[in-house]
Parts: C-alpha cells; sequence; structure tokens
C-alpha cells in the first residue's frame, strides 16, 4: 500500500512539474497590462490622410533662449508655419506646400513626399508619421534619409504630431498643431 501512494505522489509531481514548464498563460492582469495604450497603425493611417494646414509650431520643455535653426533639413520653423500638407491614401505619395513670406522661406514652393505609419510592433513603442522627401527623378526606395513624428492627437479635424529635440538637459518637442483643410 505504501508503494501505491508513493507512486501516486510521483506521478503527481510530475504531473505538477511538468504542467508548471508550459508557456506562460495570459491573465486577465498580464492582458491588460500589455495592451496598446493608443490608436493602431492603421487608425492613425486613417485619422491622419487629408489635406492639412499647420497653423502653429509650439515650443515644449524647450528654452527660449535655445534657437531651432531648421526642421527636417530644409528651412526655419517659421517657414513651415501656414504650409499645406497633403497626405492621400494610394501610393501615399503627398506634399507640403510652403505658404509663408520671409528671408528663408520659398513661398509657394512645393515639396513632394512619400508618407507612411511607422509601426514599431507590439510593445515596442506608439506608431509614428514618417516621411521622405522625393526630389525630382528619385524613387522613394532609394531615399535613405527621413524623418519621424510623434503622433499624439487626431478627430478629424485636428492632427497634433510631436517632434523631440535633443536638449543637453534632456528632451524638448515642437508640437505640430494642423487643422483639417477640406
Amino acid at each position: 500500500m505504501r508503494k501505491q501512494v508513493m507512486s501516486i505522489l510521483s506521478l503527481l509531481a510530475i504531473v505538477l512539474v511538468m504542467g508548471s514548464c508550459g508557456a506562460p498563460r495570459k491573465t486577465a492582469g498580464s492582458a491588460a497590462a500589455g495592451a496598446e495604450s493608443g490608436p493602431s497603425a492603421s487608425q492613425w493611417r486613417a485619422g491622419v490622410k487629408g489635406k492639412w494646414v499647420l497653423n502653429t509650431v509650439d515650443r515644449e520643455d524647450i528654452p527660449a533662449a535655445y534657437t531651432v535653426k531648421n526642421i527636417f533639413d530644409e528651412a526655419p520653423v517659421e517657414c513651415f508655419v501656414g504650409s499645406v500638407w497633403d497626405l492621400p491614401t494610394g501610393n501615399y505619395r503627398g506634399s507640403i506646400e510652403f505658404r509663408s513670406e520671409g528671408t528663408l522661406c520659398a513661398n509657394g514652393a512645393v515639396r513632394n513626399i512619400v508618407w507612411s505609419i511607422f509601426n514599431p510592433g507590439k510593445g515596442m513603442g506608439e506608431p509614428q508619421f514618417q516621411f521622405k522627401k522625393l526630389y525630382a527623378g528619385d524613387k522613394a526606395s532609394n531615399v535613405t534619409t527621413g524623418y519621424r513624428l510623434d503622433l499624439s492627437y487626431a478627430d478629424g479635424e485636428t492632427l497634433v504630431m510631436r517632434m523631440p529635440i535633443p536638449l543637453e538637459q534632456g528632451e524638448g518637442n515642437l508640437v505640430f498643431n494642423f487643422t483639417r483643410l477640406d
């Protein structure tokens, strides 16, 4: 009888050990902790497409004495205020049309771009707006330089994106505030 009890206990111990070696199971708490905190890349893509005017570029956590000389290797921030960003679907080839007057601004100039929503994957961060500038004769696949902006808010009429700016101590943001043009 003692041998049977020992055999049953041994078998039970083996079953418990084998059961604990399996893949981790999702619990209600772990599923909530791993859930995405914001919209998916496809939701952002749908929310960003359209024609937008850049109304303001605000400074967030950037000291007043800090100078941002230009953005997107293109022009000073002031030249982008009032620009129209055309972000159509399909092949995602769009444009930025400059509409600001100024010494370094090219009022009426149009910069062709190809845009998309960067999806870092689950647990790797939030989706970002990204674009590459295309010059005459360029193929998007051959252009290796591009730009990414953090997506903050979109509701169909308003779009807010942030551009991180590294500072000596920490990081600030340029906050791009758009309204829908169409």
